[in-house]
């Protein structure tokens, strides 16, 4: 299946490190060759790369590596397809337009008997079952906030709902974002863990990489990074539980809910 990797800060702040640790495992340390992609949540929308190339090997990742950009909330997502070809149409994130902002959407895992039936404003333009559950959750979201987007805890509460019916499905481990939020949902495979002061000496587990964070960062900063499975090998990660969702923002979790 896929991975995912998000990041929340308090202050703009480049990935670069944990995205060279998980591009490694598209092709290099893993087999998730199929595809990839990355979004940085900017004030006028998302800033989003897409490659139908394996991560470990691609170009543009090489290029996203070294460009070093910052962003308050950053998504990505390397591909092992299971439904669906392997072309640009279906690389993750997707992105699609409500209330007049920009909604980016990444999903691991295999959903059954999942067919629901979408209306010409969220259509899948390509052939996965992740896009489709984007559409749907978007469709759905639409029709129950009428009057526009409700207040985050609100929408934070129908998302856990209806992120734990489209888990009947299958597997759902996802994150969505409007830009100022990350939400993720866990129905098997997810954890984040906290960087803030005072920031120590870190080490990526698929790759012979270390960082000093207390060099690349200031006492105020303070963010969250949320992966598939763990990137580092000494810092301490915070397992979701199957039916779990987190929401972040400005690098806080501010809403958790699990399944009880």
């Amino acid at each position: 299946m896929c991975q995912l990797l998000g990041m929340s800060c308090k202050k703009p702040a480049s990935i670069d490190f944990s995205f060279e640790g998980f591009r490694a495992r598209g092709g290099k340390t893993d087999e998730h060759r199929d595809g990839w992609g990355i979004a940085f949540a900017k004030p006028e929308g998302f800033e989003i790369y897409r490659d139908e190339q394996p991560a470990a090997g691609s170009h543009l990742a090489d290029h996203i590596s070294k460009a070093k950009i910052k962003a308050k909330t950053t998504i990505a997502h390397i591909r092992k397809a299971t439904i669906g070809e392997v072309n640009i149409s279906n690389c993750h994130p997707f992105e699609r337009k409500l209330w007049d902002k920009s909604w980016l959407f990444c999903h691991n895992g295999d959903l059954k008997d999942f067919a629901p039936i979408l209306d010409a404003d969220f259509f899948p333009e390509g052939n996965t079952d992740s896009e489709l559950a984007f559409c749907k959750l978007l469709q759905d979201l639409y029709r129950h906030f009428p009057d526009g987007e409700p207040a985050t805890e609100e929408l934070f509460d129908w998302l856990h709902r209806m992120s734990l019916r489209i888990a009947e499905h299958g597997t759902f481990n996802i994150m969505l974002s409007n830009g100022d939020w990350l939400y993720t949902f866990c129905s098997t495979h997810l954890a984040y863990v906290e960087r803030k002061y005072p920031f120590t000496n870190i080490e990526l587990i698929d790759t012979q990489v270390s960082v000093d964070l207390s060099v690349h960062n200031d006492q105020d900063d303070h963010m969250v990074i949320i992966a598939t499975k763990p990137l580092t090998r000494n810092e301490i990660w915070n397992v979701y539980s199957p039916g779990q969702a987190r929401l972040f923002r400005n690098g806080n979790l501010l809403y958790e809910k699990t399944n009880a």
